[in-house]
């Protein structure tokens, strides 16, 4: 049964009552004498002493509050000693607030700050972000075109980064599509969709890293990846059949460098073959020049000392050299009045069956001996010459 429950005995049940009787005046309680009591259990926690409440007549032991006391200091230096340490990833920075302003980044690592004052927030500054963007321009000659690249970052300073602009994602982007309008409205359509993508990629690289640093997004734009630029839709056949026949005047092209690669040093070898042709030509004609000089002199020589024989010799040596170019001799007999014909080849070619069959009847065909065929020609030439001179 509670205190204030109707029926029963009220008499010590009234917490407001300093007489501890029930049944008699329940007014409101006395506020001086709560604040009274309040102060006498703090001073008594502290202190080691003080009134005893609730009418028990005990005070608290002088011990137990000075052993709370170091309990509650050494929680409250344990609490302090955890906050004021933290620790920092290889990947990460991080950035200490002090009172609320910016104060530091620090390096990876245990760090420490003051607890309650500082507060440290941490950047990864090794992830890469990216986004895609996707544009119809116009180029400098006026054509439409479909670009599309995508863009890759990375924070490069955490305290731009976190205070210097409120959204630095949205301003690379917008720094990024500016970039892109101005590189694609200075080029050439040809120049986009051949060999300019590369070029106009770094340029684009270049010019949008300049715009956020401008405005400290603390970003840095690691690559910048152009897709192959497309014209629109609506021309698309138009402009294949221009890249088409662009690719077929480079192959050609190159097919004619190729083959000009093939015949120019061939002509080049078959002019240097030649020269050095005529070059052996030169030098062989000279060679018999001099040595015809030369022979002529010697011959001179001995002429001068003997005219007669040398003259004999000289006639003897030029009848035999026209007679040895020709197939057919008639030679002069002395005990007639008639020519004997020579068939040479026919008598050469004999000569040669004669040595393989010893009984060949040409001997008897033209009336000759068997040693005058198996003389040589050239032997038989020469007596022939001689027989003929001296008659």
């Amino acid at each position: 049964m509670t205190w204030n429950e109707p029926g029963g005995d009220k008499g010590d049940k009234d917490p407001w009552s300093d007489k501890g009787k029930g049944g008699g005046n329940q007014g409101p309680p006395d506020l001086d004498e709560v604040v009274r009591k309040l102060q006498e259990k703090i001073g008594g926690i502290f202190g080691g002493g003080g009134k005893s409440t609730g009418g028990s007549g005990k005070g608290m032991p002088p011990g137990g509050a000075g052993a709370i006391a170091v309990v509650v200091l050494a929680g409250i230096a344990l609490i302090l000693a955890a906050n004021s340490f933290y620790k920092i990833e290889a990947a990460e920075r991080g950035v200490v607030l002090r009172f609320g302003a910016y104060h530091q980044v620090t390096d990876p690592g245990l760090n420490f700050k003051i607890p309650l004052v500082d507060e440290v927030y941490k950047v990864n500054i090794d992830q890469i972000s990216s986004f895609s963007h996707k544009a119809q321009m116009l180029t400098k000659d006026e054509n439409i075109i479909d670009v599309e690249l995508t863009v890759q970052s990375k924070i490069q300073d955490p305290a731009d980064y976190l205070f210097q602009d409120r959204n630095p994602q949205k301003t690379i982007q917008d720094a990024t599509e500016t970039a892109v309008r101005e590189t694609i409205g200075k080029s050439n359509l040809d120049f986009i969709l051949t060999e300019g993508r590369s070029s106009i990629a770094a340029d684009i690289k270049r010019r949008a890293q300049k715009l956020i640093s401008v405005y400290k997004t603390g970003l840095e734009i690691t690559s910048i990846n152009m897709q192959p630029a497309k014209p629109p839709e609506q021309v698309k056949s138009a402009f294949d059949d221009a890249i088409k026949a662009r690719e077929d005047k480079e192959r050609l092209e190159n097919e004619a460098h190729a083959y000009a690669n093939q015949v120019v040093p061939q002509a080049r070898g078959a002019a240097a073959r030649q020269v050095q042709a005529a070059k052996a030509y030169e030098e062989r004609v000279i060679a018999e020049a001099e040595g015809e000089s030369s022979r002529f002199l010697a011959v001179l020589t001995e002429y001068e000392k003997a005219p007669e024989v040398t003259r004999e010799r000289l006639y003897i040596e030029t009848v035999e050299d026209v007679l040895s170019k020709t197939s057919k001799v008639m030679l002069d007999v002395k005990s007639g009045n008639s020519l004997m014909y020579l068939p040479l080849d026919k008598l050469i070619k004999s000569v040669g069956t004669d040595v393989e069959n010893p009984a060949s009847p040409m001997s008897s065909d033209y009336g000759l001996t068997a040693p005058l065929q198996q003389q040589p020609a050239d032997t038989r030439i020469r007596d022939a010459n001689r027989g003929r001179r001296v008659r």
